[in-house]
């Protein structure tokens, strides 16, 4: 599984909120526009969340979320989020045990990748494992997929084909749950190997811009598996990943644009063919 022990970690300023939004506080709207996690399964489908708050949004969001954060465990996550980018990382502790407390996964999961990297407290594994099992269990794919990277030791690791049950309860709905069983059923970790069943997850992953399912999409579509084989659609993939930062899909249009390497008598490539 690719992209593990992801954690520890918002472009806009501060606007009226939506009509829409009278439900619920204005500073939980405004936590949740510059500050709210697309991985969070707390999140509301209508909130697009940001992978990284932006630098320019930093305050703003510890502002309205330190706010918020009084009645909503996700405004609280989000807290932690943003002093986390704000390299607050005692601030981000206390405030992800807090959530945590109230039941973020989320926070559970951030936490868990503190403890199991020593980034900012002492390295835990055993309380790295609790919390990620507590995520994992309630079907945070996050919780999943770090659970899993955390490998051995005292209880070891979640294996492959529980890791397929506990993403397939939020794969329904949840991109990053799609992504990491598709993964599975790709790799045929767990259980069998399904290119259709991946595609399909990968498929459903991508529409909700998912930047690995997008990567992923461009690979299959441009290898032909689980479905047909299209160089065009693979190509537009690969582009929104790389827009997105995938790293893999920035590699992939590379060497479409240059297929051909030119090798010297030892092997070594000197120079590529370029289209």
């Amino acid at each position: 599984m690719r992209k593990l022990f992801q954690g520890f970690a918002v472009a806009m300023g501060v606007l009226a909120a939506p009509a829409w939004a009278h439900a619920q506080s204005a500073d939980l709207v405004l936590c949740d526009r510059v500050a709210a996690d697309p991985s969070d399964p707390d999140k509301p489908a209508d909130v697009k969340g940001t992978p990284d708050i932006a630098a320019s949004d930093i305050a703003t969001a510890i502002k309205y979320c330190r706010i918020a954060a009084n009645s909503s465990r996700r405004a609280m996550y989000q807290l932690g989020r943003a002093y986390a980018a704000n390299r607050q990382t005692p601030e981000a502790v206390a405030a992800w045990r807090k959530a945590a407390d109230k039941g973020s996964t989320s926070a559970m999961v951030e936490l868990g990748v503190l403890y199991g990297t020593g980034a900012g407290v002492a390295r835990d594994e055993a309380q790295a494992r609790r919390l990620l099992e507590r995520a994992a269990q309630a079907g945070n794919p996050r919780g999943v997929s770090n659970l899993a990277a955390l490998g051995g030791g005292a209880g070891g690791s979640v294996d492959p084909a529980r890791a397929r049950e506990l993403l397939s309860k939020g794969a329904e709905t949840n991109a990053e749950a799609q992504y990491q069983l598709g993964m599975l059923l790709a790799e045929g970790n767990g259980g069998s190997k399904d290119d259709v069943a991946a595609r399909a997850l990968f498929e459903k992953a991508a529409a909700q811009n998912h930047p690995g399912a997008l990567e992923r999409m461009g690979a299959f579509a441009q290898q032909g598996r689980g479905g047909s084989k299209d160089a065009g659609a693979a190509k537009s993939y690969y582009e929104r990943a790389a827009a997105l930062g995938d790293e893999d899909a920035k590699k992939a249009l590379e060497r479409m644009r240059c297929p051909y390497a030119i090798k010297d008598k030892r092997g070594n490539v000197v120079t590529n063919l370029c289209f």
